[in-house]
């Protein structure tokens, strides 16, 4: 029976939802399960990404909104610093993983969330949420290549293209005015 019926709408609970709940729809080669540890959420690394993704979320996709919203400059300020604490975190781990993604050789989940908030940020969040310490493409060499990579892949290991097909760079910055 379907329920036709939305169970969640949150993007960290779903992408979760998505590694096994669909699994009878598709071919056992393309399951996470059949995929070991080039897998998005590979068992070797569970808490590693779960670590990553705690304290991304909280600093840089969050940070980023906590940042723009910042009613005073007391409140601004206690939200800019992390943010650029955080990338300089994340551009130091790039270069200690022996691959161009944050876990290795292989996209993993913590690169698809981080994924959206690099991708507007130099286009977005550096002006219009004054996240303007430092931009993506001059001051972080690593991130700017992993954001690249992702985006400008177009072999299988990014499902040919998903992540730039999944780009409107127009809507990222008329979106953010709104």
């Amino acid at each position: 029976m379907i329920a036709e019926t939305i169970v969640n709408n949150e993007s960290s609970e779903i992408i979760r939802m998505f590694y096994t709940e669909f699994d009878a729809l598709i071919p056992e080669h393309l399951r996470e399960s059949s995929k070991g540890d080039r897998a998005i959420f590979p068992a070797h690394l569970h808490k590693s990404i779960d670590d990553m993704n705690e304290w991304v979320y909280d600093t840089v996709n969050n940070g980023v909104y906590k940042t723009g919203f910042a009613q005073t400059q007391e409140a601004y300020e206690e939200h800019v610093y992390p943010v650029f604490k955080s990338l300089d975190r994340i551009e130091e781990h790039l270069g200690s993983t022996g691959g161009p993604f944050l876990f290795g050789n292989h996209i993993t989940e913590a690169d698809i969330r981080l994924y959206p908030t690099i991708l507007r940020f130099d286009v977005a969040y550096f002006t219009i949420f004054k996240c303007n310490l430092k931009m993506i493409r001059y001051e972080y060499p690593r991130l700017h290549d992993w954001l690249r990579k992702l985006y400008w892949d177009n072999s299988e290991l990014t499902n040919f293209g998903a992540f730039r097909k999944t780009v409107d760079f127009q809507a990222v910055c008329t979106g953010m005015e709104a």
